[in-house]
């Protein structure tokens, strides 16, 4: 660990003599580029993406996607919020640390009556959402299948779904999750997806579970039916019945990496419309747990064992 000076600030780094392979240390302070706002967060969020790829990264590789917090200093161009100006967003890379230097096209100002907690469960899991349903179009009377649904992704998408009208389905894996999404689905199943066939089939499927999951989900389809890809929680490979798939006519698979999406849709919007919708009491947030900065690496731990329903934040 390197000592620190008057201008550093701390965040998670890399470092696999921890327990978690993730420890506080002192870094340099941002300089933030012309058309980015300095930042001082007050919360984030953990996704197991960026969990598996702290996994893999090496020492002193900065982990951190999601973050809520205060505008300290405005982009030098002029554009983005004014200092002073709660606001959300997302980086790539170093989210966890107490300040940071962000994009201005990738955060939004935040209505005073969404906290910094709840805001900072939005960008990964409520862009996800918002991005991957809006690849089918309108969603008006259409039926939409989550598998995965009791996690971040899942429990803002069924509710973005019945908001677009569609009926939404939630497909949960035990039967202990099933709580966490009764509100926000019109029908919920247990189990793999051929539990789901009576509801469907259906127009657009989210499916973030892989392996048998997802060979199971694609027979669920209906005509011009589209299923999105964007993670896989329980397995990484899959093995499909080819002929059932193209017979039935102009199925399509869409893999859905976020980042990659952000190249075309800059965060700031969406963020915008999505917590208009929470500040509105439209969208709800459910957050298992908030744990202070110094336990980010119990955070961790409870993510990546997959005890977490809904969204766990870290305040700093």
């Amino acid at each position: 660990m390197r000592l620190r000076f008057l201008d550093d600030v701390n965040a998670v780094v890399v470092d696999r003599a921890a327990a978690s392979g993730l420890m506080l240390s002192a870094v340099p302070a941002p300089v933030p580029l012309p058309s980015e706002a300095l930042i001082r967060v007050a919360a984030i969020s953990l996704n197991l993406g960026e969990v598996r790829r702290s996994k893999s990264n090496p020492d002193g590789w900065r982990p951190g996607w999601d973050f809520a917090g205060t505008v300290e200093r405005a982009a030098q161009d002029g554009s983005g919020p004014s200092a002073g100006t709660r606001v959300v967003g997302v980086l790539g890379e170093g989210a966890w640390a107490e300040q940071i230097a962000a994009p201005t096209e990738h955060i939004a100002a935040l209505p005073d009556g969404v906290s910094f907690e709840r805001a900072a469960t939005l960008p990964v899991a409520g862009l996800t959402a918002l991005y991957a349903l809006g690849k089918r179009g309108s969603l008006l009377g259409r039926r939409v299948l989550v598998t995965g649904a009791s996690g971040g992704v899942g429990i803002f998408a069924l509710q973005l779904a019945r908001l677009a009208g569609a009926q939404a389905t939630a497909l949960v894996h035990r039967p202990e999750k099933r709580a966490a999404v009764e509100a926000y689905a019109d029908n919920v199943f247990v189990g793999d997806p051929s539990a789901a066939r009576d509801a469907g089939p259906y127009d657009v499927i989210l499916e973030s579970v892989g392996g048998s999951v997802f060979a199971g989900a694609l027979q669920l389809l209906d005509e011009e039916g589209l299923l999105v890809t964007f993670g896989t929680s329980a397995e990484r490979t899959s093995t499909i019945e080819v002929a059932p798939f193209y017979v039935r006519g102009g199925l399509s698979i869409y893999g859905f990496y976020l980042f990659h999406e952000l190249q075309h849709q800059p965060a700031g919007k969406g963020l915008s419309r999505l917590a208009a919708l929470l500040d509105a009491g439209k969208l709800d947030v459910h957050i298992d747990d908030v744990l202070p900065f110094a336990k980010i690496g119990e955070a961790v731990d409870r993510l990546w064992n997959r005890g977490v329903t809904g969204k766990i934040v870290v305040t700093l």
